[in-house]
């Protein structure tokens, strides 16, 4: 059937052609589908294996640095975003050094 020029082929001839194309490419599929997937398994331990997915660390807590003058209950340690009550003072002219806890006072 290789070496047949399909003009001259019948359409039932075609047609056994046709069936017998679609089941072998079919087969192809699967098996690579297959191979495929257990490629991809194979990554994804790999993966999990090497470490990528440790927990992060535990940091010690950070002592207090700032403090609110109109209410000491409220304190930053000067790492992130600044807190609301900071803003306007640092507008009006006043430094960050104007609201630092004394360090002798801090908790550690």
């Amino acid at each position: 059937m290789r070496g047949n020029n399909l003009e001259s082929m019948s359409i039932d001839d075609l047609w056994t052609l046709h069936e017998h194309v679609n089941l072998t490419l079919c087969q192809k599929l699967e098996a690579e589908k297959t191979m495929l997937a257990q490629r991809l398994s194979q990554l994804q331990k790999a993966h999990d294996v090497s470490g990528h997915y440790r927990a992060r660390r535990s940091y010690p807590p950070v002592t207090p640095k700032y403090r609110n003058p109109a209410n000491p209950a409220e304190v930053w340690s000067g790492r992130g975003k600044r807190p609301r009550w900071l803003e306007p003072q640092i507008q009006a002219g006043k430094g960050l050094d104007d609201f630092l806890i004394d360090p002798a006072l801090r908790r550690h």
